[in-house]
């Protein structure tokens, strides 16, 4: 709720997309467009094949988890874009700064505090 009212749209999908797939950061990261959308849709239901274990990975996206990430998708930076973090390329997204927006996201939604991981 908190990233929606900052209008992150960015961290939202990153969380939601997290949370429904339970994909590791380095899969998460690089994750491409052909995963998620067809016919540019986000479908309901994706797979991932894993870079350690080289297995797929099935999961299916929630109402919000596809919202969020139809919304990131209208972002002007994210036009013609193959890969679904591409304008964060430059910033280098691993797992390191998605543990910081998880963290940053459960400390403001007063969960507990600080957190450090």
């Amino acid at each position: 709720m908190r990233l929606e009212l900052a209008e992150n749209r960015c961290a939202l999908a990153l969380v939601n997309l997290a949370n429904d797939s339970n994909l590791r950061g380095c899969d998460l990261v690089n994750m491409k467009l052909i995963y998620i959308m067809t016919s540019g849709q986000i479908t309901e239901r994706a797979s991932v094949l894993q870079s350690k274990t080289q297995k797929p990975v099935r999961f299916e996206s929630s109402e919000g988890t596809q919202a969020s990430l139809t919304r990131w998708m209208r972002e002007p930076l994210m036009f013609g874009s193959e890969v679904l973090w591409s304008p964060y390329e430059q910033l280098h997204i691993s797992p390191l700064p998605n543990a910081s927006i998880i963290c940053e996201w459960v400390t403001s939604a007063m969960l507990g505090g600080e957190h450090r991981l």
